[in-house]
């Protein structure tokens, strides 16, 4: 059977691969919020949909409730360097992520948080074949 013959779950159901595609955004980022580091629970959109903004990977980050609801349908820089819990590595790996960078993303994330344990970040299966696609 070649591969263009082969039949995946995700083309029946379609929910699926947006479910498999949020998660993986959250597991990225060791499932933190990418604005303050609680645990995160919902997908931002750092430019928001009011403003044009697409649900593709460079411009979902996983968040925290609080954040992504107090940010609603500001700029994400603007909104961020105005916050008590404001980190510069923070807003660069926001920055990189939304340029595509995911590796360097979760560099600086990890680099953010100290007291994550690297040898368990490094240990989480991160791919190397990043799926840029539309959810």
């Amino acid at each position: 059977m070649q591969n263009r013959d082969a039949v995946f779950l995700e083309d029946f159901c379609p929910k699926l691969r947006v479910r498999r595609w949020r998660q993986s955004l959250h597991t990225f980022t060791g499932e933190s919020c990418i604005y303050c580091g609680k645990p995160s629970e919902s997908i931002d959109h750092v430019l928001p949909r009011s403003r044009g903004g697409l649900s593709i990977t460079e411009n979902c980050v996983p968040a925290c409730l609080s954040c992504n609801g107090h940010k609603s349908d500001a700029e994400a820089f603007d909104w961020y360097r105005r916050q008590r819990f404001y980190d510069p590595r923070r807003a660069m790996a926001i920055r990189a992520w939304m340029d595509g960078d995911l590796r360097l993303a979760i560099r600086l994330l990890e680099w953010a948080q100290p007291q994550i344990d690297k040898n368990q970040a490094r240990s989480k299966d991160y791919s190397t074949d990043w799926d840029f696609q539309a959810a």
